[in-house]
């Protein structure tokens, strides 16, 4: 299917018209001299003026003229081929994923399956979230990192190796020892703001209880539910420690239940995936359909039409004059 980017711009097809009927010039043609021209001026009415004169267009050009325009109306108006609409189905989901990197995430209490070594929790983490992103591969997804402040570590992403990639370089304590966790949520808030997508999940994994963050978590959590964030903190690690690495769990229960997420306890890598598989399952594949039709442009063929025309009239008319000397000469003799 062929359409016009800008069919408005037919209407210059009529533009000669006016320009011809203002022009000043005049057509020559056969005369008869007379000795009365003033009397004949009179009786016509018409008065003398100056004039430019040019010679009668031949067949050719009376055609050449109109159609070179045509062309060149055609090629500005951009008449483009319209392909098969092709629609795509894109995630209408935003899922940010925050990792606590405070020192207390090296405590060694985690097995990974099918090993009898112990691992810190943070290799447990990653552990889970590796297999939790091949399960969300049609969604964007982000990485927040936090300690004594909160980092961006990977922005709303559909290329999952990177993100996969970026996870594995996290380290523990490189964002520093403390634990703030309203701080993080806040960090995604404004993520999840630069965002068109409605549908926002922020996955919170944490071993400790905020320790000094800007804005209280549950103010956070008050806030990022008025953008329509859904929060699901996880809790991993040792529920009975004690000091700054004890677990509050009353805070993030709270926060759960403001952002109609919900709130789980890890205390081994099987549990955590158990965890991961449920809020798969409450939060199944979201899609929204994109539909294009690709656009290839045409103007190019009006324009090559154009140009062949008056290659075609020029070669022709220095062939005609190449030939009338030889006429004449041959006339002569």
């Amino acid at each position: 299917m062929i359409e016009l980017a800008h069919p408005y711009l037919l209407v210059l097809i009529l533009l000669p018209l006016p320009i011809r009927w203002l022009s000043g010039y005049r057509q020559s043609s056969d005369a008869i001299r007379a000795p009365f021209f003033s009397r004949l001026q009179e009786l016509s009415g018409e008065s003398l003026r100056r004039g430019a004169t040019i010679k009668p267009r031949s067949l050719l050009q009376g055609i050449l003229l109109p159609v070179s325009w045509l062309t060149l109306v055609i090629a500005a108006a951009q008449p483009q081929w319209l392909g098969t609409p092709i629609e795509q189905e894109q995630s209408a989901r935003d899922l940010m994923v925050a990792v606590d990197l405070s020192g207390s995430m090296a405590t060694q209490d985690f097995t990974l399956p099918e090993t009898t070594l112990k691992v810190d929790r943070l290799e447990a983490v990653k552990y889970v979230l590796r297999d939790f992103a091949k399960q969300r591969k049609h969604d964007r997804l982000g990485l927040i990192v936090f300690g004594d402040k909160p980092y961006l570590q990977v922005p709303f992403t559909q290329d999952h190796n990177t993100w996969l990639s970026l996870l594995d370089e996290t380290e523990l304590a490189m964002a520093g020892q403390s634990t703030v966790i309203g701080d993080a949520v806040g960090l995604a808030i404004k993520l999840f703001e630069q965002s068109d997508i409605e549908n926002r999940v922020l996955i919170l994994l944490t071993d400790g209880n905020d320790t000094g963050s800007t804005v209280p978590p549950i103010d956070a959590a008050k806030v990022a539910q008025s953008y329509g964030i859904t929060l699901y903190p996880i809790a991993i690690g040792d529920p009975e420690s004690a000091g700054e690495d004890a677990l509050d769990i009353a805070t993030l229960q709270r926060m759960a239940d403001i952002t109609g997420g919900r709130f789980f306890q890890a205390l081994n890598p099987q549990q955590l995936s158990d965890i991961q598989a449920r809020i798969t399952e409450m939060e199944p594949a979201l899609y929204k359909s994109v539909s294009f039709q690709p656009r290839r442009s045409l103007h190019h063929y009006p324009i090559a039409v154009f140009v062949l025309l008056y290659l075609s009239y020029f070669l022709s008319a220095i062939l005609l004059r190449r030939k009338q000397p030889k006429a004449e000469a041959a006339d002569h003799a």
